[in-house]
């Protein structure tokens, strides 16, 4: 038996990751905990550069779904007949292309830490 002390903010973080994997907290730490147990040459720094590039994800993650919830209002106006302005339309495509962006640069750069 074991037990991990965490901060709110620290724990919230922990859960989202879990949940984004599919497995329970007390799995999550489980993997991370054995995947650090069979690499011990992993240096408290590689392992706090990956954790940045994973929240740099996860917002990622949360911008797309914003972006969707976007997407979906515009495609609810102009189904109505509406036509909404050209600026809308583009800011959307901005935000795609940069949310695009933010997941592309996060996977590369844990590719190039792995």
């Amino acid at each position: 038996m074991c037990s991990v002390r965490m901060n709110d903010a620290e724990h919230a973080l922990v859960a989202t990751a879990a949940r984004a994997v599919g497995v329970t907290v007390a799995g999550f730490f489980a993997r991370a905990a054995l995947r650090a147990a069979h690499d011990p040459h992993t240096s408290a720094a590689a392992i706090a550069g990956r954790r940045e590039t994973v929240v740099e994800l996860f917002a990622a993650r949360r911008h797309l779904g914003q972006i969707g919830n976007n997407l979906n209002q515009l495609t609810r106006a102009i189904n109505s007949g509406a036509q909404p302005p050209d600026a809308e339309l583009d800011a959307v495509l901005v935000a795609v292309r940069r949310a695009s962006a933010r997941v592309r640069d996060a996977t590369d750069q844990l590719l190039e830490d792995s």
